[in-house]
């Protein structure tokens, strides 16, 4: 599935110069939402690019930062989209309907539970891991979570994703600018998945230091209450 969709997006990345910005956030925006889209067929290509001078203004530091950003506003869409969805349709239409969405029973009760469990930093944490990116938006609906601190830690997780895709693309336009579409892809991933343990490295240190503040601001309180 994902070289069909790198196949695809490999014919819009000629007119990067031109609209690499808003193609960004569109594929972004479809990869947060509810349909299943690998980001790294976008971020990936857009770090190649940027290093190349082929993105915007030819400048790598610029486009980089550009492309970053356009990511986190894409990934912010999506999420919108997922949260509000959730919010005004409630858990039984969700449910009942959402496996015509690509959504299984299994899927959002997993996203759900790993919510509730963990409160608002999950929005933070599961952005950074693959299979629950997207879908944790749903339950952070669902349970009402505040919209700023929802957009907050959507966008730091989503910030902390993007840039690291984007450093993979133009760590691969530096080691060689004749690759074509789909090896840059599978170039990209071999990339991620080996380096992968550092990404989960540094979510569980935030992860357990959250849980550690989280557990001691809340005994204080119980302690002030009594």
């Amino acid at each position: 599935m994902t070289e069909h969709i790198a196949t695809q997006i490999a014919y819009y990345a000629q007119y990067a110069h031109m609209w690499g910005l808003l193609l960004i956030f569109i594929f972004m925006t479809i990869e947060s939402s509810l349909i299943p889209f690998p980001s790294e067929v976008v971020m990936i290509p857009a770090g190649f690019l940027a290093f190349r001078g082929e993105l915007l203004t030819g400048n790598l530091w610029i486009d980089g930062a550009l492309a970053v950003l356009a990511g986190i506003a894409g990934s912010l869409a999506g999420a919108y989209i997922n949260y509000f969805l959730a919010l005004y349709c409630g858990r039984g239409p969700l449910y009942k309907y959402g496996k015509y969405f690509f959504l299984d029973e299994k899927t959002l009760r997993r996203a759900e539970k790993i919510f509730l469990e963990y409160g608002a930093v999950a929005t933070f944490v599961c952005r950074l891991l693959p299979a629950i990116r997207q879908l944790i938006s749903l339950p952070a609906g669902l349970a009402k979570m505040n919209f700023m601190k929802f957009s907050v830690y959507t966008a730091l997780g989503s910030g902390i994703w993007t840039v690291i895709l984007t450093v993979i693309g133009a760590w691969l336009g530096r080691l060689s600018g004749d690759m074509d579409y789909i090896e840059l892809i599978d170039n990209g991933k071999r990339v991620l998945s080996e380096n992968y343990i550092w990404v989960f490295l540094g979510t569980g240190v935030i992860f357990i230091g959250y849980i550690f503040l989280h557990r001691r601001i809340m005994r204080q309180s119980e302690g002030a209450r009594t």
